[in-house]
């Protein structure tokens, strides 16, 4: 009779730890919901590797709760506490992701600026070339060139306007690449028939 009542309230007690431990699914939502505003803030884009660690840290956490929950005596403290971290982080990274992207936008303007006064100083340089028959094609050609910086230039407000400032960047970049190289070509010119004169 004895063991037939301990067995019991065995049961009876491991039925009210189990139904008291129950799966923390408020704090798994509010982890993805909060994970979720900061990909449509676009930290996946601006903060790629601290997103993906955060998207990993919460897939981890969801498969521990799992496992906690097949046991006879689940305990979820851990489980939240880690949740309820990652809760806090997604919402830091939305603040971070908006900081960056202004980071971004005056790298932009400050390139932008440094571009247009490196076309002005080429331009300059492309009056001082010489203008030989052979110099003249290799002059018209750096002409076309600046152009199509000031085109590629001309489209980054557009850009910007977008939100899409990864590829502003890329394009300011390679205009950045390009007017420094007609500038160093430029001077070399400019140099050497200076010398003969």
């Amino acid at each position: 009779m004895k063991s037939k009542l301990f067995v019991l309230m065995v049961m009876a007690a491991t039925v009210l730890f189990t139904s008291c431990a129950k799966l923390p699914q408020a704090e798994i939502d509010a982890a993805k919901t909060s994970l979720e505003q900061a990909k449509t803030a676009q930290a996946d884009i601006y903060l790629v590797d601290e997103f993906f660690a955060l998207q990993d840290s919460l897939n981890a956490v969801i498969v521990s709760a799992e496992a906690q929950k097949s046991k006879m005596l689940p305990s979820y403290n851990e489980v939240k506490e880690k949740l309820e971290a990652i809760t806090t982080q997604s919402a830091e990274l939305v603040t971070k992701t908006e900081t960056r992207k202004e980071e971004i936008k005056g790298e932009l303007a400050t390139a932008q600026l440094e571009i247009s006064s490196m076309l002005q100083e080429n331009n300059q340089l492309l009056d001082a070339a010489p203008k030989g028959k052979e110099g003249k094609e290799a002059l018209d050609a750096i002409r076309a060139d600046i152009e199509g910086i000031n085109t590629s230039v001309s489209d980054v407000p557009a850009l910007i306007e977008n939100g899409e400032l990864l590829n502003a960047q890329t394009k300011v970049k390679a205009a950045q690449e390009k007017a420094a190289a007609i500038n160093t070509e430029l001077k070399t010119v400019v140099e050497k028939y200076a010398k003969k004169s």
